[in-house]
This record gives structure tokens, C-alpha cells and sequence, in this order.
């Protein structure tokens, strides 16, 4: 059985990071970190939760993805807060089944992109699935924003139908663990995965 790389795509409330870290099993996934320009938040450390580092990181490192988020309100002298997964983190971790948490998704489609380009491709099935915000998702996302322009990164980024259209992209999980509802054909496939463990 091939091993399967799986996107949590979704805005930000809409229980990706949350079904990642206490839905799926401990030990199936390897969960890919992102390195990111964005300060660091209360209780995060680097290599935890993300890679912090600087600009000239992403021009100097082989990335997988990369995401520029903040880039429609941008100007000269702000920063740029980049995301992206860098090469190596897939590299240490071929073999594994791997998670991708990503809000929108055509990073997805560039990780899948990239996947196959490099023929690695073959030994991956990728599933895609879309976490739909609850209705009050505009004031989660308001409580979490701790920085300035936090709004701003968080409100334009889109995770839509149209969105999974543009970047060539099938649903195969429709989720609202928020709402406690997860889709019974992606535990099928996580409990298949751990019968071949």
C-alpha cells in the first residue's frame, strides 16, 4: 500500500490543526512543518510548531512551497511574512505517511506538483481534506490575532469550492470536527493505514 500524504486545507477555526494533533493516530502521520518569517507567538518555539527564520532563508534554501501571505496589503519596509515547507523536511521523512496543514489549496497543488516533478509522486496517494469553517469563524479568527496585521493575513486568505476548482483539486473529505463531524471514509483510510503498519 502507498503511503499517503494528506491536506488539511481549511481557514483559520475550522479545527485543521486541531483534528491533526488529537484525531489522527499518535506516530501515523508525520506532520510537515512550514518555515516561516512571522514572529513568534506566545507559547511557540522554533522547530516545534514551525521554523522561524529570516527572508534570506527562503532565498537560500530549496523549498517545496512557498507562500508570500501577506503580500496584498504589503509595501516597502514591512515585512513579508513567507511560509513554506523546505525541501529537506520531505526528504527526511520519505517513507512516512505525512500531513500537510495549509488553508489554501493551491499550496497543496503546488506540494503535489512538486511531488511529481521529482517522480516521488509514485509512492504517494494524496487526499485532500477540506475543513469547513464554522459560522462565527470571523470572530475565531479575531481572538486568535495577536499581532499587527494578523487580521488582515488571516482575512485574505481563502479557502472556497472555486479555490479547489482553480488549483485542479478533488475534494475526497468534507470535515467539521468543530461541529464534531468527521468523515467516516477518511477514518476507513487512516484505520487501513495502521492495519499495514
Amino acid at each position: 500500500m502507498k503511503n499517503t500524504l494528506l491536506f488539511c486545507t481549511g481557514l483559520s477555526g475550522s479545527g485543521k490543526s486541531y483534528f491533526v494533533r488529537n484525531t489522527l493516530p499518535a506516530g501515523l502521520f508525520h506532520t510537515l512543518k512550514s518555515a516561516t518569517t512571522r514572529p513568534m507567538r506566545d507559547g511557540e518555539s522554533d522547530g516545534r510548531e514551525y521554523y522561524f527564520r529570516d527572508e534570506s532563508y527562503f532565498d537560500n534554501t530549496p523549498m517545496a512551497t512557498r507562500l508570500w501571505v501577506n503580500a496584498a496589503f504589503w509595501k516597502p519596509g514591512m515585512p513579508k511574512w513567507l511560509y513554506g515547507v523546505p525541501e529537506f523536511e520531505i526528504y527526511d521523512n520519505l517513507g512516512k505517511n505525512m500531513v500537510y496543514d495549509v488553508i489554501q489549496p493551491r499550496y497543496a497543488r503546488d506540494m503535489i506538483d512538486w511531488f511529481n516533478a521529482r517522480g516521488l509522486g509514485r509512492h504517494y496517494n494524496f487526499r485532500v481534506a477540506y475543513f469547513l469553517a464554522p459560522e462565527n469563524n470571523f470572530d475565531i479568527a479575531a481572538r486568535r490575532a495577536s499581532m499587527p496585521n494578523d487580521m488582515d493575513v488571516r482575512t485574505t486568505n481563502t479557502c472556497n469550492p472555486v479555490d479547489f476548482l482553480n488549483a485542479g483539486l478533488e475534494i475526497d473529505y468534507l470535515m467539521r470536527p468543530v461541529a464534531g463531524q468527521i468523515s467516516p471514509k477518511l477514518m476507513r483510510h487512516i484505520a487501513a493505514l495502521q492495519r499495514t503498519r
